[in-house]
């Protein structure tokens, strides 16, 4: 459309409308393109931007093009993920700025995108602070289990994956609220626009099933980001060292040994980084182990300092 080429525009749209017929906005850009192939003098392929009736969608047609102008460079991954443990089969990241989600592969070869989803977020934006603010949490999570679409009303469409919030970051903060999913949308419309919900990430129903299959419960992280920082992959291993001598000093200290270490930058947050990692102890009772979340902050002098742990 923005070429000019209308009829092509009109025959794309009619064959996603075949296969999403409740996909609303392609719906209204068929309209538009049907207009202008009549020859009809349209400024933007929205128009009528001050109808009250069109915000919504106004706002999901620019969230949309507005990211598919800029994804990431393939081999670039978020900043956020310093390291992952080899038992850390994927992460999902969502942008929430951009109300963009990317699912990451990690392998033995490294870490890849391999999905990149259309998200809808709180209807203030991000940034929960207590219950009933209408805002998104940014922090790091994990999914607790998984809501039916029998079990719910028809708002939450094919279900619905529970959030760890508040975590134990949040609650030392005095975040509080609950109820933070990761769901679908109602069957008549394709997706939501990209604030209409009361804190929750919304996902069109099948981009929801599909994460459905490919989340672990209880493993997966999920991290919710004001923004994302994307870099080589390289440049992660520089960044991370001085934090990894730090914890390995720690480890020597305390005589204890640790596994399935991952480290990620906190989202939100200045210079801290959650340790994730299983820490097993010996003691005159036989060997432990259990899963631990360990808050470092960087400090001003250059140090690691350890400021909250706990176990997971």
């Amino acid at each position: 459309m923005r070429d000019g080429r209308y009829a092509i525009a009109t025959q794309r749209l009619q064959r996603l409308l075949g296969i999403e017929p409740n996909f609303r906005l392609a719906r209204l850009l068929y309209g538009q393109a049907l207009a202008l192939r009549s020859g009809a003098q349209l400024d933007s392929p929205l128009a009528h931007e001050d109808d009250p009736r069109l915000t919504e969608l106004l706002a999901e047609y620019r969230q949309r093009s507005d990211e598919l102008r800029a994804l990431p460079t393939a081999g670039l991954v978020p900043s956020l993920l310093l390291k992952l443990s080899d038992e850390i089969g994927n992460v999902l990241v969502v942008d929430l700025g951009k109300g963009r989600a990317y699912l990451i592969d990690n392998n033995g070869s490294g870490q890849y995108v391999v999905r990149n989803l259309y998200a809808g977020i709180g209807r203030n934006g991000f940034g929960k602070r207590s219950a009933g603010d209408l805002r998104t949490p940014v922090g790091i999570y994990r999914v607790t289990g998984w809501m039916a679409d029998d079990q719910l009303p028809t708002l939450y469409g094919a279900g619905a994956l529970p959030l760890s919030y508040p975590n134990s970051w949040d609650r030392s903060l005095g975040r509080t609220g609950s109820g933070i999913w990761l769901h679908g949308v109602p069957t008549d419309t394709y997706v939501r626009g990209p604030r209409s919900s009361e804190g929750c990430v919304t996902f069109s129903n099948n981009d929801l099933l599909s994460l459905r299959s490919q989340l672990r419960v209880g493993s997966t992280p999920v991290i919710l980001a004001e923004q994302l920082d994307w870099v080589p992959a390289a440049q992660l291993v520089a960044e991370r060292e001085p934090l990894l001598k730090a914890i390995e000093n720690w480890r020597r200290q305390g005589e204890i040994t640790l596994s399935d270490l991952s480290l990620f930058a906190y989202p939100g947050e200045n210079g801290l980084v959650v340790a994730q990692f299983v820490q097993n102890d010996a003691s005159d009772n036989g060997a432990s182990s259990a899963g631990r979340d360990q808050f470092w902050r960087h400090q001003d002098d250059g140090s690691w300092k350890i400021v909250r742990e706990l176990n997971r």
